[in-house]
């Protein structure tokens, strides 16, 4: 079955870190992405622009509006994503709790709806 692992964090926290941080962070993803990789689970993943290049659409009463920037203002910005298939939700919980961001965001799990 496929999930969706959502990563959230402060964006700006990036930016606040060294550059042998940086280096470590990035290092820590390429190991997890690696793992995933090595255990036939990962389907795909990325990294995503900051929120100001967000624009965001919605229709109301059959009109697209579109802004510029986020329509939800939080603490916390989905910064990116690792698309796995793994038999059930404990297995994708695991991989979830192993990823870096877990240790300096959050990772929102869902479950893909296959159409």
């Amino acid at each position: 079955m496929q999930y969706l692992l959502m990563l959230y964090a402060d964006e700006s926290g990036w930016g606040k870190m060294t550059k042998a941080e940086q280096e470590q962070g990035y290092a820590a993803y390429m190991a997890y992405t690696e793992a995933l990789k090595k255990a036939g689970a990962w389907v795909g993943s990325n990294r995503l622009q900051p929120i100001s290049t967000a624009t965001t659409v919605k229709n109301t009463n059959g009109k697209a509006q579109v802004l510029d920037g986020p329509y939800v203002d939080s603490k916390e910005q989905l910064g990116g994503y690792y698309l796995i298939d793994v038999p059930n939700l404990d297995a994708a919980l695991s991989w979830a709790s192993r990823c870096p961001g877990a240790g300096h965001g959050t990772i929102e799990v869902r479950p893909i709806w296959s159409m």
